[in-house]
C-alpha cells in the first residue's frame, strides 16, 4: 500500500492547522509556505476536507481556515480515507472489494486481510493530537 502525496499533504495539512488550532483562520498562503506545497494544490486539498466537514473556512483579511473539531477526535484513518479512499493493500477485500474468481481456494487472502486489519488499527486509532505529541 503507497499514500499518494494528496493524502500525505492532506495529513500534514490537518497537523498544521492542529497545531495552530488557537481559534483564528490560517491562510492558504501561510499553510502553504509552511508545509511546502504549492498554494493552488493546497487550497484542492483544503476544499476537499472542508467538504467532508474536516475543517471550516471564513473570508476576508482575517479570513482562512482551522480545524472544525477537536484535534483528539479526528484520527488519521478519517484523512487518509476521504483522501485515498479503501487502505485495503489488494483489491479483493476491503469497503470496495472486487469479486475474486480465486477467492475460495486463496491461501494470501488471510494475510492480506491480516494487513488491512493492522493498518486500520494503527490509522483508526491515532489521532491528530496522538502525532503532535510525538512530535515534541
Amino acid at each position: 500500500m503507497r499514500i499518494s502525496t494528496k493524502g500525505r499533504y492532506a495529513l500534514r495539512i490537518m497537523l498544521e492547522l492542529a497545531a495552530r488550532n488557537e481559534g483564528e483562520y490560517v491562510s492558504v498562503k501561510e499553510i502553504s509556505q509552511s508545509q511546502g506545497v504549492s498554494e493552488k494544490y493546497a487550497e484542492q486539498i483544503i476544499n476537499q476536507l472542508g467538504k467532508a466537514g474536516f475543517v471550516k473556512s471564513a473570508r476576508g483579511s482575517k479570513g482562512g481556515y482551522k480545524l472544525a473539531s477537536d484535534p483528539q477526535k479526528c484520527t488519521v484513518g478519517e484523512i487518509l480515507r476521504l483522501m485515498e479512499g479503501d487502505l485495503s493493500p489488494v483489491p479483493c477485500i476491503g469497503e470496495d472489494s472486487e469479486f475474486c474468481e480465486r477467492a475460495k481456494a486463496c491461501k494470501t487472502q488471510i494475510l492480506w486481510e491480516r494487513i488491512s486489519k493492522a493498518v486500520s488499527d494503527v490509522v483508526d486509532t491515532t489521532t491528530l493530537s496522538d502525532l503532535l505529541e510525538a512530535k515534541d
